[in-house]
Formats: structure tokens, sequence, C-alpha cells
């Protein structure tokens, strides 16, 4: 793909706290390292970007950082011109003023709106279609997705290969735990739980105590932390708390760097995640999963989670399928989930080598960044 000499502007506005912020980061930083893109990163909560990019100055209103060049955005908008690409994220809304200097360029640019990730089956229509107009400038649809005929997914250039490696090293997990202070019991299940508050988490964490074979359950901090800490009957648990009960083991760790993050679930057997960019994440970790979808009104989020399932099922055996779909609508639903818990641990195996599969299989479409830029490509 030739290198493009442009210019781009993402806008993120941050409302899930890290979902949003933390696609368009990893996206920023893959236009610039893998494409050679001039990146504006114009983010309207520097202070949640900080949790991800701890070397963010959130009082500055510009910066670089790994090569992007992040931009406070203000309330009050200071002209600035556009840029050749301008990428909305999640459909927010920019600043009037911005939009008048791209209809005020002697050629519009190309205004995208990436969308949220959805397996929803109308998603491919709807790729790559005209959205809204604004005087002479059309916005157009842009959807990560899973199939062929969507934009894909984030994955940067050898992840996986670096994941491989990784996984192929005990020593280097070994390493890498002891520098977050995890120091596992031998034998022990390890899993990361990232998720929203969830009525049906003491069910998980009393069965999972109830086993005969040790778990260690590693929390990073966020509001799944509140969940916990009335399992355990303890209260304000910062990073670094450890405590045991019977056979689970439940330890807090500090939010970390996004590659950081990319490390641990590669370490764990299997992954909690949440909302869209850990979602990605736990994909590209090869292991089973359980992704807690984030609710919207009338639970038309449980569509798009069903719509998920009926992908990422196909070709397990029916017992399989059924065992890991009733732990994630159970999950989603905040029900008990401690005899899904147990079915899914008796196809443990066949759900092991199905997450590789499916990752492998994810793998051949074309990743996000590269999508967009060959979508540009084939613009002008």
């Amino acid at each position: 793909m030739p290198e493009l000499n442009t210019r781009w502007d993402i806008f993120c506005t941050v409302v899930d706290n890290f979902g949003d912020i933390g696609v368009t980061w990893r996206l920023a930083r893959q236009l610039v390292a893998e494409h050679g893109l001039d990146v504006r990163l114009w983010v309207d909560d520097l202070r949640a970007f900080e949790r991800l990019c701890p070397d963010i100055d959130v009082h500055a209103g510009q910066q670089w950082q790994e090569g992007v060049d992040v931009r406070q955005w203000p309330a009050d908008w200071l002209p600035t011109d556009a840029a050749d690409v301008v990428i909305a994220a999640f459909a927010c809304q920019l600043p009037g003023a911005y939009m008048d200097a791209m209809a005020a360029r002697e050629k519009p640019p190309l205004w995208m709106n990436l969308d949220y990730l959805s397996a929803e089956d109308w998603v491919i229509g709807c790729h790559g279609l005209p959205s809204v107009k604004y005087k002479n400038v059309q916005k157009i649809f842009f959807f990560p997705g899973f199939q062929k005929g969507t934009g894909g997914l984030l994955r940067e250039s050898g992840l996986l290969e670096r994941r491989r490696q990784f996984q192929q090293r005990p020593e280097a997990q070994r390493l890498f735990l002891r520098g977050l202070g995890i120091n596992p019991v031998q034998g022990a299940q390890l899993i990361s739980l990232f998720a929203y508050e969830n009525a049906g988490l003491a069910s998980w964490l009393d069965v999972m105590a109830a086993d005969s074979a040790p778990t260690h359950v590693l929390v990073p901090e966020g509001r799944i932390l509140g969940d916990v800490e009335r399992w355990l009957g303890v209260e304000s648990m910062a990073a670094g708390a450890v405590h045991v009960r019977s056979s689970v083991t439940v330890q807090v760790l500090p939010f970390v760097r996004q590659d950081q993050y990319d490390q641990l679930l590669w370490c764990c057997d299997f992954n909690a995640v949440r909302g869209e960019d850990s979602f990605v994440r736990a994909q590209w970790a090869g292991r089973p999963l359980l992704w807690h979808i984030y609710r919207q009104d009338e639970d038309i989020h449980l569509d798009k989670l069903d719509a998920f399932l009926s992908l990422y099922t196909k070709g397990l055996s029916a017992p399989a399928c059924e065992a890991i779909s009733g732990l994630w609508r159970a999950w989603n639903a905040g029900h008990d989930v401690s005899a899904h818990w147990l079915t899914t641990r008796n196809h443990w195996p066949e759900l092991q080598k199905h997450a590789e599969a499916w990752c492998l299989e994810q793998a051949l479409q074309a990743d996000l960044a590269a999508a967009l830029v060959q979508f540009y490509l084939n613009w002008i």
C-alpha cells in the first residue's frame, strides 16, 4: 500500500470512559506507525485518556504522543483548517466551525463516521454508504466488523506473531505477571475480569470458590470492583489488594497501558471483557472469552450479542455451543451463571481450540486501519 502524504483528523468524545478513546488511540497510533500519516486526535476528556497513556499532560491543548498530534477538543472551538480525511468516531458531533472549514476546502475531505462494532447482518449492507450531507461534504458510514464486506477489526502488524511467541515462553509470562505483583499458585487457572456492574458475579465467584482446582481472578480497576467488594465483604479495594476465599484468589490490578493489557489477556486462560476495545483484544488473545456488552435502551444490545454468538459459535459441537452461549446470555442478563460455568468447563479443550481458530479466521481479513486507508485510496 503506497504511503500517503495526507492529514487525518480523528474526533473522539469519551462516552464510556475507556472504550471510545481506547479504539481511537489504537487507530491513530497505527495510522502513524504503519501508514506514515499525519494524524491529529481530538479528545474531549484527557483525564480518561491518561489512564491508557500515563504520559498524557491533561492540561495541554496540544502534545505529541507516539507520533500522534493529540489535541484537547475545547468547548470553545478555535479556527482550525480541516484535514484531508475526517473521522467522527462513534457518531460524535463535530464542531460547527470545523464543519464549515470542511465545506470551505477546495476539495472536500473524505468524512467518515467510524461506527460501533456489530456482527448484525445489516452492517454489511450499510458499510461504505453515504450518510448525511453538510453543504457540499458527504459523510460516509464505515463499519468495523467480522465478515467480508465490513471494515474489519483493529489489528497491528505482527500482533499475532508477537502473541504466539509470548504464549510459548512461560518464563516471559511469569516475569510479566510478577511485574504486576501477580504470583499465582501452581496450577491455578488465570481469569481476567473487566466488566460493568453485574449481579451475576457473586454466583460465578461462588462456584469458583467451591471448585477443588484453584482459580486466580485478576480484576483491573473499574466498575465491577464494587460487586467484587460486596462478595468479599470488604471495602475500598485498591490496586494490589489480594483476597483468598476457599479455592479462589481475587487480586485487583492497576489500570495499565494497552500493550500491557494485551499481554495480560495473553497470559490468562479465560478473559471476561467489556465494551468494544477489550472485546476485540480478547479475540486476538486466542483464548476462551466472555463479553459484557454495553447496555442499550430497549435491550437492543442483546440483538448484537446474539448476532455475534451466531457467528462465533459456528464450528462448535452443539453441547459446546449451548454451554458458551448460555454463559454469555446469563452473564449479560445479570443472572446466576454457576451452572453455565460448570457446563462451559466441561467443554474446555474444544473451546480453547475454537478460540484460536476464530482468531486466525478473523486475521484473514484486512485490519481496520488498512481498510480505512484503502477506502481513501479508492475514493480519491
